[in-house]
């Protein structure tokens, strides 16, 4: 039993190693959320949350749990919140270290929140930048494509919030007042997208289809309804035990994603603070990016292919790999 938040909450089998190359146990992640509880549920309060669990621990195949499991405590905290198919879930509010716990418990290793708080379920009060590099690309590659990204949202009067993903990648978090939809907010997501990608086009790319990527893809459909990326202070499942690290801007340039890790990361909290605590305090209007995505839409460039479990959208491109619409044009089936 792990007292946590005033409760005693129940961890099975502590001593499993989680994380075999470095001897990390359940126990070890356990205890490295519980010293950064803080931090963590400030980025995690009231959020609906996937639970992505890795029951074999990091070296494990994951699978992901939307809705709280049956027989799960009474004292957990919920929202119920609506998929693309109109199909709603119960998905857990981790407000407090027992709710972190709990999830540990379940094999959860990092976290997975909505951009949206439980008070207003509809309207996002973040827009979410992932910087996802291609096999060929490096972190340089993706610290570039970061600072014009910071460049483009300053020109917008936005600020963004980076932070390591934790794995080869960097996300940018995006402040913004609750006022536009899900659609409305990836719009403005590929917007900003499509401008970083005609400044820096041999570095960044919006191409949905893998086939025709190269160095950085900037994944605009991360902000679509029901899309979530690992949470700050997540532990991600790399054999050193990564974690997804909030940086000041001026740490962008030199930061080594290696050197983020869940033996480090408490440390370098308690030195240097959180860079991500003033997040909230920084919303802004999303209207001078939306208006970008109007001009782009007036200039005759069409909506991107959305994920393919969304419906098909009125301005959307054909949702089929390049490489096989060529085939089937050419009568290859």
């Amino acid at each position: 039993m792990i007292e946590a938040a005033g409760r005693q909450v129940r961890l099975s089998n502590p001593g499993k190693v989680f994380f075999p190359e470095r001897g990390i146990t359940k126990l070890d992640l356990a205890h490295y959320y519980l010293e950064l509880a803080g931090p963590v549920i400030a980025q995690l309060h009231d959020r609906p949350t996937v639970l992505k669990r890795y029951v074999d621990g990091a070296a494990g195949k994951p699978f992901f749990q939307k809705r709280l499991p049956a027989g799960a405590p009474e004292w957990l905290q919920s929202a119920t919140v609506a998929f693309p198919s109109g199909r709603t879930a119960r998905e857990l509010l981790p407000n407090d270290a027992a709710h972190l716990i709990w999830g540990v418990n379940l094999g959860v290793i990092d976290w997975n929140p909505w951009p949206v708080r439980a008070s207003d379920l509809e309207h996002p009060d973040e827009l979410r930048i992932d910087l996802d590099p291609t096999p060929e690309a490096g972190f340089d590659d993706v610290r570039a494509v970061a600072l014009c990204v910071r460049e483009v949202l300053e020109e917008h009067g936005l600020e963004g919030f980076p932070k390591t993903s934790g794995s080869r990648g960097m996300h940018v978090n995006v402040p913004i007042i609750p006022e536009h939809d899900f659609d409305e907010v990836r719009s403005a997501a590929l917007a900003l997208a499509r401008e970083v990608e005609r400044r820096i086009p041999r570095l960044a790319t919006t191409s949905w289809w893998k086939e025709e990527r190269h160095g950085v893809f900037i994944d605009y459909n991360q902000n679509a309804r029901d899309r979530t990326v690992a949470s700050a202070y997540s532990v991600r499942a790399t054999p050193d035990a990564r974690v997804s690290t909030p940086l000041r801007w001026d740490e962008v340039a030199d930061a080594d994603p290696a050197e983020l890790r869940i033996d480090t990361v408490p440390k370098r909290v308690a030195q240097l603070g959180d860079p991500a605590a003033e997040i909230e305090q920084r919303a802004a209007s999303l209207s001078s990016l939306l208006e970008l995505a109007r001009r782009d839409r007036a200039a005759g460039i069409p909506d991107a292919p959305w994920p393919p479990h969304f419906r098909k959208q009125r301005d959307e491109p054909r949702r089929v790999a390049p490489s096989r619409a060529r085939r089937k044009a050419a009568g290859q089936g």
